[in-house]
């Protein structure tokens, strides 16, 4: 752990409530950015970034060191959107913000697609919502993996760390979920 983030720890664990507003304001955009790409819309993103960064302060007492704290907070956002999806049933939405799905998503695609300058950017828009559609299709912890390794661009020894999970795991999840996203997307033609 990086000498910064021990400070930082240290200061935490005795309530200083500047060293709050540090962490807070140093992580914040990484776990929202997660957040939005694993619960596909912006109010359960920020609903879950909340409950990441209380359940953060409320284990700093467990948080041995080993991992760096943005390694460690991003363990407890997908975390957090595992649980969320199995107590609640959380719907998954559309990756590019809309909040509401069935109709209201397609309304907001037909909208974005007469509006849009070019073809081309229809084209982005239509493939941008058969990608959200063949995502909601996953399961939460394939979605979880696909989304480290694919968005965040994470080494998948560092998502099986995260996930507490074997790399080999990490790996199979990933596979299903590349499988399961070729089959929705086959009528594009490729592998």
């Amino acid at each position: 752990m990086e000498t910064f983030d021990t400070e930082l720890v240290a200061r935490l664990r005795q309530g200083d409530r500047e060293a709050f507003r540090i962490f807070v304001k140093d992580h914040q955009q990484q776990v929202f950015y997660l957040a939005l790409s694993l619960t596909g819309n912006k109010q359960d993103a920020e609903d879950l970034c909340q409950e990441v960064f209380l359940r953060a302060f409320k284990a700093l007492a467990r948080f041995r060191g080993e991992s760096k704290l943005s390694t460690w907070l991003h363990r407890i956002t997908v975390n957090q959107f595992l649980d969320h999806k199995r107590r609640k049933h959380m719907q998954t939405v559309s990756l590019s913000g809309s909040e509401n799905p069935g109709e209201d998503n397609m309304a907001e695609i037909r909208k974005l697609e007469s509006a849009s300058k070019t073809d081309e950017d229809a084209q982005r828009s239509e493939l941008r919502h058969h990608i959200e559609q063949a995502m909601e299709q996953l399961t939460p912890r394939e979605r979880s993996v696909f989304v480290l390794r694919h968005y965040q661009e994470l080494p998948l020894r560092e998502i099986g760390e995260m996930l507490e999970i074997a790399e080999g795991t990490v790996k199979a999840l990933l596979y299903r979920a590349i499988r399961r996203m070729q089959k929705e997307l086959a009528f594009y033609g490729g592998d």
